[in-house]
């Protein structure tokens, strides 16, 4: 039997460390008056926070790339990047119910590249027109070989913050009216988002070697290109679902930590479980990599999306009006799953050994 490849990326002390960090942050929330920016929502390990300012609800969401970054440097690709970017933050948003309206980013570079800086903002300028919101603000900071990378072209880090506003006569998005017998709807990705990509290098050069990226994964395109395949964007769709009226209980963006541990939080206040036993099936690219990596079904659906990249839970009556407004969107989605009062999410998952995934609320 193979041996089963590792990513190098702990989990669990990863959300250790959030833990540890929202503490020390939760202590400031006091040094301001109330109504004057106190957090409403701040929840433990998720970096979206809803603040009441004068009666206004404020979200803002803090995130970056990671690691895909460096399927740019080995393509020479850097165009797609910004759709990353929006995709990690203004979802986050989204995912309380929060209309995203700005965002600032912050590039850390070794060196600068005027070209490659060019095609960075250029796909930033053209996600944040998908996103609908505006870019305000910026810094592109040179910290010399405190910036690492692939190749000789500029290396860098690329992070950024989101702000938005609860769409007025809406409530926020909490999870709190989630109950039995509402469906849970899943919005298809396209590929792995930002999410796991320490693990997907590591299993591609143990099989091809250090140039995996020019390997070929079908006729038209090689492993590197195809890794590339930027982040759908959800939140406009979200938003318009709230904005016609359409009852949304819970939303999950499914980032780091996959389905289960971001759709125990969606389901936290409520104390329900799910069936989520009509997911999409993972990416034929997300099972190759699974298989050569000889990783465990339960590990590839902690990583990674699996081919759903958000969750949304409503009634089952407004199905068709969801699929309709999806339609114009070009998103696809379908009826994923059930609500149950069992605190335990069932899921079916499609990877190399499908079978029914169990993961208990704690």
């Amino acid at each position: 039997m193979a041996k089963s490849i590792k990513s190098g990326i702990d989990i669990d002390l990863g959300n250790q460390c959030s833990r540890t960090a929202y503490s020390w942050a939760k202590k400031s929330f006091g040094h301001r008056p109330a109504g004057s920016g106190n957090p409403l929502i701040a929840v433990d390990g998720v970096f979206s926070n809803v603040m009441n300012y004068q009666g206004i609800k404020v979200g803002i969401s803090s995130d970056g790339i990671g690691t895909k970054i460096e399927l740019a440097e080995r393509t020479g690709i850097y165009n797609t990047l910004g759709f990353d970017l929006v995709a990690m933050t203004v979802d986050d948003l989204a995912a309380n119910g929060i209309e995203p309206v700005n965002l600032s980013n912050i590039l850390d570079v070794d060196h600068l590249d005027h070209d490659i800086i060019d095609s960075l903002m250029q796909g930033l300028y053209e996600a944040a027109k998908v996103a609908r919101i505006t870019v305000t603000g910026g810094e592109i900071a040179e910290l010399g070989n405190r910036i690492g990378g692939y190749g000789e072209r500029m290396h860098f880090n690329w992070c950024s913050t989101a702000t938005g506003i609860v769409p007025e006569g809406h409530e926020l998005i909490d999870g709190s009216g989630i109950k039995p017998g509402q469906i849970v709807v899943s919005l298809a990705s396209r590929g792995f988002r930002s999410n796991g990509f320490s693990l997907i290098r590591t299993v591609l050069e143990d099989a091809f070697g250090p140039k995996w990226h020019e390997i070929k994964y079908d006729r038209d395109r090689t492993w590197g290109e195809t890794l590339l395949t930027h982040s759908r964007i959800y939140s406009p769709l979200v938003t318009d679902l709230i904005r016609s009226g359409i009852p949304i209980y819970g939303v999950a963006h499914i980032t780091g930590g996959g389905i289960a541990e971001n759709f125990k939080r969606v389901l936290k206040t409520s104390r329900c479980g799910a069936d989520l036993l009509s997911i999409y099936n993972a990416h034929d690219i997300m099972k190759s990599i699974q298989k050569m990596g000889n990783v465990p079904e339960r590990t590839a659906y902690r990583l990674w999306n699996m081919g759903n990249g958000m969750l949304l839970v409503t009634d089952e009556k407004f199905l068709p009006e969801i699929n309709k407004l999806s339609e114009k969107y070009g998103y696809p989605v379908c009826k994923a799953g059930i609500i149950t009062d069992e605190p335990v999410i069932r899921l079916q998952s499609s990877g190399c050994k499908p079978r029914i995934l169990q993961y208990p609320l704690k």
